[in-house]
């Protein structure tokens, strides 16, 4: 597995996994996050053409993953309740994760990789998203606060890891 920037040729399986990763989010109890229409297709074709997307491919280059890599400041990450962020530094961001299957290593895999190209990285997940806390745990990240999304209002828990490069990485 690997990770690149994805191309227009990628989108068909950037919207599979997305497809399938709201389908799993229903069944493990998380059905509000995505709902049955998020991200929309315009937002993942915008992802691709500004370089935001990366995806996670095998040696065929299927499309395992995929998430958007971002840098700050992120509008929603400007008011935090009920905690605070570590610092006040630039920062990146992981939105928009995904995978097409659970419990392959891709979703370890994609977050390795922006823990090693991120600063200061920042990520958000919902509440009853218990498989992406998970996954934030094992790879160093704290637990900062709530944020609010502006598209919808909706609470999200908010996730920073400050020095990616002290954590341990686990063995694969």
């Amino acid at each position: 597995m690997h990770i690149r920037p994805a191309t227009p040729a990628d989108l068909k399986g950037a919207l599979a996994v997305y497809k399938s990763a709201r389908a799993f989010m229903c069944k493990s109890g998380n059905p509000n996050q995505w709902g049955d229409s998020f991200p929309p297709r315009e937002l993942v074709e915008q992802d691709i053409s500004t370089g935001a997307l990366r995806v996670c491919v095998d040696e065929n280059d299927e499309v395992l993953g995929c998430f958007a890599f971002l840098s700050g400041p992120e509008p929603d990450y400007a008011h935090i309740f009920e905690g605070s962020w570590p610092n006040d530094e630039p920062y990146d961001m992981v939105h928009r994760f995904a995978v097409l299957r659970q419990g392959r290593g891709v979703g370890g895999t994609m977050l390795d990789w922006a823990l090693e190209h991120g600063r200061n990285l920042r990520v958000d997940t919902h509440r009853d998203n218990k498989p992406m806390q998970g996954l934030l745990d094992s790879r160093g990240f704290s637990y900062c606060g709530i944020i609010r999304i502006g598209r919808n209002g909706d609470e999200r828990l908010a996730y920073a890891c400050c020095d990616p490069k002290a954590r341990e990485v686990p063995e694969r």
